[in-house]
């Protein structure tokens, strides 16, 4: 993660922040700068070393981008579902549903099926 930050625009920075808070100060701010740094890295590695010893050695086998969430796209999760073909009901929940739809006489609601070569189709004012 390096935030598009490069070396041209992290000098440009410090060129600007001498200019700004002079060479008098600037001293004092770098120091209080790096003490920061050292917490900050402090502050991760006592973070990492709690992560592990509350959730044991199998944080290393942890696939974590597996679990990034801006990998998940509603669209294409809706589409999937739209495409993939319906499961059959074991039998024995097939005969409880018949038996049950045949006491109630409900309308069984089935779901459209689409192949790859035709589209689900698309509502532009439902988005």
């Amino acid at each position: 993660m390096d935030f598009g930050l490069t070396f041209e625009k992290l000098l440009l920075i410090g060129v600007v922040a001498v200019l700004i808070v002079g060479p008098e100060r600037l001293p004092a701010l770098a120091e209080k700068f790096a003490k920061f740094v050292r917490r900050a890295g402090e502050y991760i590695r006592d973070t990492k070393g709690r992560m592990r010893d509350e959730m044991g050695p199998e944080i290393d086998d942890i696939d974590w981008r597996k679990l990034d969430p801006r990998q998940y796209d509603p669209r294409r999760i809706i589409r999937e579902a739209l495409l993939e073909e319906p499961t059959p009901a074991a039998p024995a929940a097939a005969a409880a549903v018949s038996t049950a739809a045949a006491t109630t006489a409900a309308p069984v609601l089935t779901r459209p099926s689409f192949d790859s070569k035709t589209p689900p189709p698309f509502d532009n004012e439902a988005t």
